[in-house]
């Protein structure tokens, strides 16, 4: 089994590098293949320029090198902050860069983009780790849980996959050791009942 496991977060002493280290480790502990990328520490382009987003062609090896492992991934995680109720820019920008037409998903031919698209991931499972400094019960009553809706439907379920799991660890800039080593004890709990 191989699966990707991509971290989008510039402080490699934040929460989120905790989970990634956590995530990594117990993936590793347990014979799997992985694929893992810090997309600050990597400094990943996340600009895409006109050229590709017409054809998709690139001569950037890192985003080349993206694209193949995701179609080889039997699995994928994510970890990231909720900034604005988005993902980071630069995790953004590897969607827009390495989720492309042809690698995650095809239309019919014929079909100008408006149809439903195929999709073409070999993964069968995601998991969306992300932290957040705003209450649970504001994030889906106010603001309808933003990033829910981004990666379970505009962004997996256009690709195919639809066994998903999102996890939101808040509020983090109040939390303290305690809570956040029982948060990772659920991070392993929640990797062990989808990938082992």
């Amino acid at each position: 089994m191989k699966i990707s496991v991509i971290l989008a977060h510039p402080y490699k002493k934040s929460f989120n590098y905790a989970i990634y280290e956590t995530v990594l480790r117990n993936l590793q502990i347990n014979g799997i293949e992985v694929m893992a990328h810090d997309l600050y520490f990597e400094k990943f382009n996340p600009l895409l320029k006109g050229k590709e987003l017409l054809n998709g062609e690139t001569s950037d090896s890192l985003v080349i090198q993206h694209r193949k492992e995701i179609k080889k991934a039997d699995g994928i995680i994510i970890i990231h902050p909720n900034w604005w109720g988005q993902p980071p820019a630069i995790l953004k920008g590897w969607i827009d860069r390495v989720l492309r037409s042809g690698v995650a998903y095809e239309f019919e031919e014929g079909d100008d983009g408006s149809g439903i698209p195929k999709g073409l991931l070999k993964a069968k499972t995601v998991l969306i780790f992300n932290t957040s400094n705003t209450h649970e019960e504001r994030e889906i009553n106010v603001f309808e849980d933003p990033l829910e809706r981004i990666w379970r439907y505009c962004v997996f379920d256009f690709c195919g996959i639809k066994n998903f799991h999102r996890k939101m660890f808040s509020v983090v800039a109040s939390s303290t050791f305690e809570e956040r080593k029982q948060w990772l004890k659920e991070v392993k709990m929640i990797v062990a009942d989808h990938f082992f």
